[in-house]
């Protein structure tokens, strides 16, 4: 039985072929600055990594942003700083590249929404549709796609579908009813979403904006849709960021993953932004348990030991990279 790459992982560090030793005192920023020009890697990450992580990226951007990079980067090895997805999207544009992810169990709920068993069946319910999926989906899902999308460029990835076709959009639902309001197409949905962006209270927003009358709310397109409807903007992860910096509001309420406040305040540095809440009066605001998986610790073992490793067949690799190139070609 073939092993997963975190199981290898595994059983290399029990047989002691993997150093997961951290020696005491250690800078651990500056020694994975050392490690980056010694094994001439490249960093990418997200904007929802912790904020250390992020001031340590080649590379920082959202998901678009990201493969874009990944597809010219010119560095032999790619440490990605994000969840598993996007790091098999940047081992499915190189696949002769090493591709390394601090923790392989940053995974995603939303892409975990979507079994690729069962999403085989749906579009084997309607032949000849077009097929788009978000990117945030397994490499399985991928390879079942007509086309791939971001919440940066998804209405002009539908857009370029002709008129008249079936489409079936997947995984994220919220997405995909706020894409069938924007371009007026018909869609089939399936029924995933991210826990991130389900979690935040549209009573408890509405509360907020009350007690800051001057504020603006933006929202993530993945919130559900009650949420979007009270948004002064919508946009993905850049968009949010672009909006901020262009508008004359000096106070937002800010609905996504609350790592993006970090760039947020490093590009606005006069402006306030409040976290939207969540359901769970416990929590002062939505984060990826997932993302933050990947620390300072783990980013420097990933480095020293160039472990763990993205594998994917070289089956899932062709047909997922398709998709993927429709949608960079379109930008």
């Amino acid at each position: 039985m073939e092993l997963t790459s975190n199981e290898v992982a595994v059983r290399l560090a029990q047989k002691g072929y993997l150093d997961l030793d951290i020696p005491k005192g250690i800078d651990l920023i500056s020694e994975i600055k050392r490690l980056k020009k010694e094994k001439k890697a490249v960093l990418l990450a997200h904007y929802y990594q912790n904020a250390e992580i992020q001031e340590l990226a080649d590379y920082l951007g959202d998901s678009l942003y990201l493969a874009q990079t990944a597809e010219k980067v010119a560095a032999e090895i790619i440490v990605f700083a994000g969840v598993h997805f996007m790091a098999e999207t940047a081992k499915i544009i190189n696949p002769a590249k090493k591709v390394i992810l601090p923790d392989l169990n940053a995974g995603c709920s939303l892409a975990d929404s979507c079994p690729p068993e069962d999403f085989k069946k749906l579009i084997d319910q309607y032949p000849g549709a077009s097929v788009v999926t978000y990117i945030n989906c397994s490499a399985e899902i991928k390879a079942f796609s007509t086309i791939v999308c971001t919440s940066s460029n998804a209405v002009r990835v539908i857009g370029s579908i002709p008129e008249g076709e079936t489409i079936i959009f997947a995984p994220d639902k919220n997405l995909g009813r706020y894409l069938i309001k924007e371009t007026g197409r018909d869609m089939i949905l399936w029924d995933g979403s991210c826990i991130v962006h389900e979690a935040f209270s549209f009573e408890r927003i509405v509360t907020l904006a009350k007690e800051n009358p001057t504020a603006k709310f933006i929202a993530h397109p993945e919130s559900k849709s009650q949420v979007l409807d009270i948004a002064h903007y919508i946009g993905s992860t850049s968009g949010l960021l672009n909006y901020v910096e262009r508008d004359p509001a000096q106070n937002f309420i800010v609905a996504t993953e609350a790592g993006i406040i970090h760039e947020m305040k490093k590009r606005c540095p006069e402006k306030i932004f409040i976290p939207a809440p969540v359901e769970d009066e416990t929590c002062a605001c939505s984060e990826c348990a997932f993302m933050k998986l990947n620390t300072l610790e783990k980013l420097f073992l990933c480095l020293k030991n160039e472990q763990p490793e993205i594998k994917l067949s070289k089956s899932i690799i062709k047909k997922a990279k398709l998709p993927i190139t429709r949608m960079l070609n379109l930008d």
